[in-house]
């Protein structure tokens, strides 16, 4: 169904409604039981169509606006509240409405939720509210009404009892706060634009049918006119249906209202300043107005001692609870800004380092071409060693000691250019390609790249690689680039402590294939951190703390896992596991604790 055709639908069952209460209303005589429960149960009803149709809008992902609807329905609730109190009076105990009753404030409470509504402006386009200070902010607006309706209005009910008095200071406060609502829902008309301005004016619209209407009843029975399912309450049940209407429409609307437009951000405020400096104002406005309704009471208010007495008591008491909230409204504010300078702090050091890390690497960019290109240099004059190698080798006529000579040459010459070859293998930007992999072979490069900048006599690197593994499917380059990042970490931790041993283990661990880094340094401080972007324990300058925050993306991408722990037996270990293609290998397990001795190979 249109949305055009649901608003048309909305309006028709109101209208109708309306002439079946006026009908009922002229067609029975003043004060009949039948009138009075009509009216009663009518008004009853009204509130939970209104509810009905505000709720309709509480189920967004955002949380600002699932809290304005919701909080316009426990207005509309508490008004139903006092409406209940209001039938049981009438058709329970068959006697009206005390004229002086506490079930007044409930009435007269209903406004509060909506005020606090209005400061959400969900239409704007912000961050989510923090809801531990909304939830103060709409408890310091609650008690500093409780505070006016004792202030102004009981007075009058328990220390001098006085009806014309009570009835006058409760419909000029009662008014005051429509007239506060209806002022608010102007103002977001007026602010805001599209699908928002148009569910803004519904409102603005129901809330002033609701202020005319209590104003109207409120006259009507100062002259005794008034009677429940008389026609002064057909503005009453139409504000109610109004905002029924409002909600539906919203709820019609509500792809629209996602989308933001040209005033749907914080121009109210100009900045996202607003957001906490107003409820600020307002607690301090709060405090601040205590000392002077206590000056006008003592100085200006003319009235018998037994008010000025209830009156100064009630701005005591009410100093307390106002006082506490606003304090710690202000301690969690600066708790929040310590965090904020903290998080702030951190992410100028983390900027910092990546400013660092992103001028190193354009510098290791620039070597790393310059290495690229002689490495490609060095590979011709190698390939007319090995070939002439080859031929002094093979030569039967040379003595037997010339021909040893030159197949160490050969050897070493052989050497060199796998090296090479590694290391423009390790240079070289290509795509990533998922291809089939021997991962001793990738292991073996990588430690083969790295002895190239070996420290002599300090640390050595030792291999002991399963000689039987299921093949890995994956990037090469990329398996290489965490393999080398593992190593160089290690080496540089034994060299801060002065020398060890690396060993790096590869065998199978049920389906997958593991790789397993295990050194005789230090140890990791924080094994559970090493992963994070930006962690380093290198000195100032040695790292930025995010070589192993990319091996963990890649392992990642690879469905594999890595873990960092430190050894029993001292040192830390890196286990890479990797999913294996062929499954048809008996499994054998890993102790992580205490491995298995394996015959060493020096490299």
């Amino acid at each position: 169904m249109s949305s055009a055709k649901t608003t048309i639908r909305m309006a028709g069952i109101w209208l109708l409604f309306l002439v079946v209460y006026a009908t009922v209303s002229l067609a029975l005589h003043r004060g009949s039981h039948a009138l009075t429960a009509f009216g009663d149960l009518s008004q009853c009803l009204v509130p939970l169509l209104a509810n009905a149709g505000l709720l309709l809008n509480a189920g967004t992902p955002h949380w600002r606006r699932n809290l304005f609807w919701m909080l316009l329905a426990v207005g509309c609730t508490l008004w139903m509240i006092g409406q209940f109190d209001w039938t049981y009076y009438e058709l329970y105990l068959h006697r009206p409405m005390p004229d002086t009753d506490p079930i007044d404030i409930v009435f007269f409470l209903r406004g509060i939720p909506m005020m606090a509504a209005l400061t959400l402006r969900p239409h704007l386009q912000r961050g989510e509210l923090r809801l531990r200070f909304g939830y103060l902010d709409f408890a310091l607006l609650l008690t500093w009404w409780i505070f006016l309706y004792i202030f102004i209005v009981l007075p009058w009910m328990y220390a001098v009892p006085s009806l014309a008095e009570y009835n006058y200071n409760y419909v000029l406060l009662h008014n005051t706060e429509n007239m506060i609502i209806v002022g608010g829902f102007g103002y977001l008309w007026l602010r805001s634009s599209g699908a928002w301005r148009l569910v803004y004016a519904n409102l603005f619209g129901a809330s002033t049918m609701y202020m005319l209407s209590s104003l109207n009843i409120n006259i009507a029975l100062e002259f005794s006119r008034y009677y429940t399912g008389s026609l002064y309450d057909l503005p009453l049940v139409s504000s109610f249906l109004w905002f029924a209407l409002a909600g539906v429409i919203a709820y019609q609307k509500r792809a629209a209202l996602e989308a933001p437009s040209g005033n749907d951000f914080d121009t109210d405020s100009g900045s996202s300043r607003g957001e906490g400096v107003v409820p600020a104002y307002l607690a301090m406005a709060a405090v601040v107005s205590l000392p002077l309704f206590a000056i006008y009471t003592l100085r200006f208010a003319h009235e018998n001692p037994a008010i000025r007495d209830f009156r100064l008591m009630t701005v005591l008491l009410a100093s307390i609870p106002l006082a506490l909230l606003v304090f710690l409204r202000t301690y969690l504010a600066d708790a929040d800004r310590t965090r904020l300078l903290s998080n702030s702090e951190r992410s100028i050091q983390n900027l910092q380092r990546l400013q660092a890390q992103i001028v190193q690497s354009e510098k290791l960019v620039s070597l790393g071409q310059l290495a690229a290109g002689a490495a490609h240099e060095i590979n011709n004059p190698l390939t007319a060693i090995l070939g002439f190698s080859d031929l002094l080798a093979d030569d039967r006529t040379l003595p037997e000691k010339a021909r040893v000579t030159a197949s160490k040459i050969r050897d070493q010459a052989r050497r060199t250019k796998t090296l090479v070859g590694n290391l423009l293998s390790f240079a070289r930007q290509v795509p990533t390609e998922r291809t089939l992999l021997d991962i001793n072979t990738v292991v073996t490069n990588a430690v083969q790249l790295r002895t190239l900048d070996l420290p002599t006599g300090t640390v050595r690197i030792e291999l002991q690689l399963e000689s039987v593994l299921p093949g890995v499917r994956g990037d090469g380059n990329q398996l290489m680039q965490v393999f080398f990042n593992m190593i160089s970490n290690a080496v540089d931790a034994m060299e801060a402590a002065q020398g060890g041993v690396l060993t790096v283990k590869t065998m199978r661990d049920r389906a997958y294939v593991v790789v397993l880094f295990l050194d005789t340094g230090p140890g990791v401080k924080e094994p559970h951190r090493v992963f994070d972007p930006f962690y380093t324990t290198k000195p100032v300058g040695k790292g930025t703390g995010l070589g192993l925050s990319i091996c963990f993306g890649i392992v990642q991408e690879h469905s594999g896992r890595i873990l960092c722990y430190n050894r029993q037996e001292g040192g830390a270990a890196f286990r890479v596991e990797l999913p294996a293609v062929l499954a048809a290998l008996p499994t054998k397990e890993l102790l992580l604790s205490s491995p298995t001795p394996i015959p060493q190979k020096p490299v």
